[in-house]
């Protein structure tokens, strides 16, 4: 699945780029209205991200120029323009989301998989991307459910994306910016404790109570969720 994504502010969009490339999709980025325009019109894209404010060409003449070039590609508009009046305009030019800066990466990355499912249903998640299982614990992301040993946990919204994220990549150690990035919106600190805390919480919550432990600390390189053998 391949994305374009238009974002003049460069830490921003080297963000949203590694984020969905983390998640397998290829990315174009463009960080004016000129070349994104000129991207958009020239490549086929499953999904197109723009901001509104572009140097340039701005995101709503992007979508007009697009659409009357016969361009049929899925738009998502990512701006801090939150008046009614700009969603409004939008969705009226024919963006099929707007979503209003800042936000959470876990959010902009279920959205954009909304729009590709509803364009592409073959493409909709298999059963296996719903339900992860590491040992005897197992998460079902639809049911929004986790379980150990038949056991119901009840977590947080935030610990049910961080324990989704450490099932996903199972074996893999994360640190804590990918855990940042990947979990947290994009103005999260790092150097704060509160992936420190999460941590805690979500291993109290997981581990306490039976014999194999499964989420595991690395000192100074991150986390990984995995059973080892004894």
């Amino acid at each position: 699945m391949r994305i374009l994504l238009v974002e003049d502010q460069k830490m921003a969009s080297e963000y949203i780029a590694k984020g969905l490339t983390e998640n397998n999709f290829v990315v174009d980025v463009a960080q004016n209205g000129v070349d994104g325009l000129h991207y958009l019109l020239t490549n086929d894209y499953n999904l197109a991200i723009l901001d509104v404010m572009l140097p340039g060409i701005d995101g709503w003449k992007i979508i007009e120029m697009a659409r009357q070039a016969g361009k049929q590609t899925p738009i998502m508009f990512l701006t801090a323009r939150d008046d009614v009046e700009d969603r409004v305009r939008g969705l009226e030019l024919g963006a099929e989301d707007y979503l209003i800066k800042p936000f959470s990466f876990s959010e902009l990355l279920a959205r954009a998989r909304v729009i590709l499912r509803r364009q592409n249903p073959q493409h909709a998640p298999s059963a296996d991307e719903n339900i992860l299982q590491v040992a005897d614990l197992t998460l079902d992301f639809i049911k929004h459910r986790v379980t150990r040993s038949g056991v119901r946990i009840e977590l947080t919204q935030k610990e049910f994306l961080l324990l989704r994220l450490l099932m996903r990549r199972s074996g893999e150690v994360l640190s804590r910016t990918v855990l940042a990035e990947q979990v947290w919106d994009m103005n999260f600190d790092p150097e704060t404790n509160v992936i420190d805390v999460a941590i805690r919480r979500l291993r109290s919550k997981i581990d306490d109570g039976f014999d194999d432990k499964l989420l595991h600390t690395l000192r100074g390189a991150g986390y990984v969720l995995e059973l080892r053998s004894s």
